[in-house]
């Protein structure tokens, strides 16, 4: 098949997040199995045009809202005849290319937006997104879906899509889990808050978490790993400095493949507060490293972390229970242990093969 793949931003772009690890994985294997992929993707500031990778290749159109009607453009004027299947991949907002595209098309959603658009957009756009999602996904509803957790999976039910073209496949990771578990200093634990610094992670929460966890275990440390840049990365890197906490917050910017393993295998805890999440990669990731999680109970975080089975998921949404469940999974060794070991073993199911065979199997349909 030739497939067109339609998304705003590639793995190499800098807001590039779990969504893309997960599409690329896909069309890598999409490439293996004989398979022709291009993505059709917004460009950002020093990118190539034209790319190609892993099999695969990456043609870039228009910025981060320009990139909708290039799109459409490039596709009328290069692609018309092209593809044998679209995938229209809805990362805030969709494509909408089953209104001029000829072929077989298929929507992947990891998330909705929803309560997102006041985390990500200001006044008056934020109302604007919030109240026009409904509208848009009711023009799509009548289309085949492939997602990733059960918590979209009935987000979209809602908005009318027909539960029977909705397609859940497994997410997977590209990180091998340790062979085996290395013991945790416990004594001097490490939480890690891995991602951009973003409103919609809720980097703040985790910050005044970590505050009320440092008070009643003074050797704990807070690693705040990723992209922090902007307006809230100064909020953030200005909290620090006024932190009493100080000496024991560490700000790294962004990392390698290689620095994030390694911090996820030091870490004690891998700590998230997201506003939504179509999964949370980076929970199994550190999983595999044998770090479980404590996660704010929303959609996807839901889904990849099993209350008090993988880890723990907050009962409210707020920087207190979170560093309530942080000291909760400290204060109980045999508990903690207990956890990490069956997160450990459940990130070994969790892999893009078994993900890749879902999903081919649904194209092919």
């Amino acid at each position: 098949m030739n497939i067109l793949w339609l998304n705003w931003k590639d793995r190499g772009h800098p807001l590039a997040g779990g969504a893309e690890v997960v599409n690329e994985a896909l069309a890598k294997r999409l490439a293996q199995d004989g398979h022709t992929v291009m993505f059709l993707v917004g460009g950002f500031s020093g990118a190539l045009e034209k790319e190609e990778r892993d099999g695969f290749s990456i043609v870039r159109v228009g910025g981060r809202w320009g990139v909708y009607w290039q799109a459409y453009r490039y596709y009328q004027k290069h692609l018309r005849d092209w593809p044998d299947l679209v995938i229209d991949e809805v990362n805030t907002v969709p494509f909408f290319a089953k209104f001029y595209v000829r072929q077989k098309n298929i929507l992947f959603v990891h998330q909705l937006c929803r309560e997102i658009w006041f985390y990500q957009m200001f006044f008056p756009l934020n109302v604007l997104g919030y109240l026009l999602e409904p509208l848009y996904l009711w023009l799509l509803s009548g289309s085949e879906v492939i997602t990733v957790s059960k918590s979209t999976k009935q987000d979209l039910m809602r908005f009318g899509f027909d539960q029977a073209k909705i397609h859940i496949i497994s997410e997977g990771i590209d990180i091998e889990p340790l062979s085996e578990l290395a013991p945790k200093n416990l004594e001097n634990p490490m939480i890690l808050a891995l991602g951009r610094c973003d409103p919609t992670k809720r980097t703040v929460d985790v910050m005044k978490a970590f505050e009320l966890v440092k008070e009643k275990i003074p050797t704990a440390q807070l690693v705040i790993a990723g992209l922090c840049e902007g307006g809230y990365g100064e909020k953030i890197r200005g909290m620090r400095e006024v932190s009493r906490y100080k000496d024991s917050i560490t700000i790294t910017g962004s990392i390698s493949q290689g620095q994030k393993v390694a911090l996820m295998q030091e870490a004690a805890v891998l700590c998230m507060a997201s506003v939504k999440e179509g999964w949370g990669l980076v929970v199994t990731e550190a999983n595999s490293q044998g770090t479980p999680a404590v996660v704010y109970n929303v959609d996807g975080l839901r889904d990849s972390v099993r209350n008090t089975e993988t880890g723990l998921v907050c009962s409210a949404n707020t920087p207190a229970d979170l560093a309530f469940q942080i000291k909760r999974l400290f204060g109980d060794t045999k508990f903690y242990e207990r956890l990490r070991r069956n997160t450990w073993k459940l990130s070994k199911e969790i892999t893009f093969d078994n993900s890749y065979r879902q999903f081919i199997n649904i194209l092919k349909q």
